[in-house]
């Protein structure tokens, strides 16, 4: 007695039921069940958040009605069906696009295998699709960022396109031939350790080490340490062990950030290492000869340290040999577009967002600011915005709140603009609310006096209520 579609259904659905009914929709992966002639006998939730699809839509059709470009079609009758899943008994882990209800495409992952009965005879076909969208995406990103990071990375990974950079690049390749002693002047967050890095990579010595040392971060018997070993014990001639960064970056390049900063007695120290290339251990000890090339860095003002008895004039001269001056972020404003494009795609990256690009009014509000942290302020106030951005474009909203006053501290709501002025007056409280309330340090981020402070907030009529931290 022949069997009836119906019935052949329920049997199908019967046999297998207890087998997938409560696994289906546990998956994160969508999941489709095929009759042995292609026909959809079941899908979970998942299938039908990928594709948008009702289950209701996608039960008795096809699989073809799952569109995906790595998929044959079905043809009017059972027998030129050319799917591969049943050609060849299953299809391993592939990438391929799906085609949405609606017309949009997704990146998918999609495994199938045949449903096998003891006999061998065909019961069925599972097939999963896993969203990858977000994946490929992210490749994408990681793809375009590696391009354009190879065609906008300006010098040694330094980015930059202006005259004042261009400049900087030519003093850095300049450097690189010489063995002279390299002093890099700069504000703090411009770059002068990316400047070092450099002019060690170019040079003579890129095959020697490269040691930084911050003459800022540590007390001065511990520097001491740091930079000339202990002051007690004998070694053997070609023994660097326990001389301390000095002798450890023989042959190769010392990098001593913050050089201003030196004590006195470290200065001398260092002026004699410098004069005679030798370390000496202590009173009666033992002198090992060095072979260094000293890169410093320091603030631009050390020339009024040296006016001023608090740097050794003649360590001075020994280190400014070859002056080179990295320009604030304010005298590059050019650069901006791509500094923020840059900094952007890499904070999305590791926060894993999918914002797009800055909106018109956000990268004018970079123009007018006057990046008193340069380069680090800037990357630090697109890593909030991306945290604080929820996807799409980075709105001024999203970028901190101190970026809202413009260069010399003054007010954009000043002009008239009731909507300009309600957005000023919302920054401006934004930033007493970083502070937790503390007019003196909201001044402080603002980069204005208290005085500057307390007419701004006559002006907005802030009063103490609102001056109270976020709870």
């Amino acid at each position: 007695m022949a069997v009836t579609p119906q019935e052949e259904m329920f049997l199908f659905q019967k046999e297998l039921a207890p087998h997938w009914e409560m696994l289906m929709e546990t998956l994160l992966e969508g999941v489709v069940l095929l009759d042995p002639k292609g026909v959809i006998m079941a899908v979970n939730s998942s299938l039908e958040a990928i594709t948008g699809y009702t289950r209701q839509e996608l039960l008795g059709q096809t699989c073809a009605r799952v569109r995906t470009d790595d998929c044959f079609g079905f043809g009017e009758e059972p027998s030129n069906k050319v799917c591969r899943l049943f050609q060849e008994g299953g299809i391993s882990s592939s990438n391929c696009v799906l085609v949405g209800k609606d017309g949009t495409l997704r990146h998918i992952r999609k495994r199938a295998a045949l449903i096998l009965d003891d006999d061998q005879r065909v019961l069925g076909a599972l097939e999963t699709f896993l969203d990858i969208s977000k994946v490929a995406a992210q490749e994408r990103l990681i793809l375009r960022l590696q391009r354009e990071l190879r065609q906008e990375e300006g010098y040694q990974g330094i980015l930059g396109k202006s005259p004042p950079m261009l400049r900087l690049f030519s003093l850095i390749a300049a450097a690189a031939r010489t063995e002279a002693p390299v002093i890099i002047y700069g504000e703090s967050g411009t770059g002068k350790k990316l400047v070092a890095q450099a002019i060690h990579c170019l040079g003579a010595r890129k095959q020697g080490p490269f040691i930084r040392v911050n003459c800022q971060a540590m007390p001065e018997a511990v520097l001491n340490r740091e930079l000339f070993g202990p002051s007690r014990g004998v070694l053997h001639d070609g023994d660097h062990t326990g001389l301390g960064q000095f002798a450890a970056a023989a042959g190769g390049d010392l990098f001593l950030e913050e050089v201003g900063d030196l004590p006195p007695t470290i200065q001398a120290k260092l002026l004699r290492a410098i004069r005679e290339k030798t370390i000496h251990l202590g009173q009666g000890q033992q002198s090992h000869s060095v072979d260094v090339r000293l890169i410093t860095a320091t603030s631009p003002h050390l020339q009024q340290r040296v006016a001023e008895g608090r740097f050794r004039e003649d360590l001075f001269h020994r280190l400014n040999v070859f002056p080179i001056h990295v320009p604030p972020l304010r005298e590059r404003r050019d650069d901006l577009p791509l500094l923020a494009a840059a900094f952007l795609e890499r904070a999305c990256l590791r926060s894993n967002k999918a914002i797009t690009t800055l909106s018109r009014q956000s990268l004018e509000l970079l123009a007018e600011y006057p990046w008193p942290g340069n380069v680090r302020e800037l990357i630090n106030a697109l890593e909030f915005a991306v945290l604080v951005c929820p996807g799409g474009e980075i709105l001024p909203e999203h970028l901190p709140a101190h970026l809202s006053f413009s260069r010399g501290g003054r007010l954009h709501g000043e002009a008239g603009n009731s909507q300009v002025a309600r957005k000023d007056k919302e920054a401006l409280l934004r930033v007493l609310q970083e502070a937790d309330g503390k007019k003196g340090e909201a001044a402080r981020i603002l980069g204005i006096s208290r005085v500057t402070l307390w007419k701004w907030l006559k002006h907005y009529k802030i009063n103490s209520d609102e001056l109270r931290p976020a709870k």
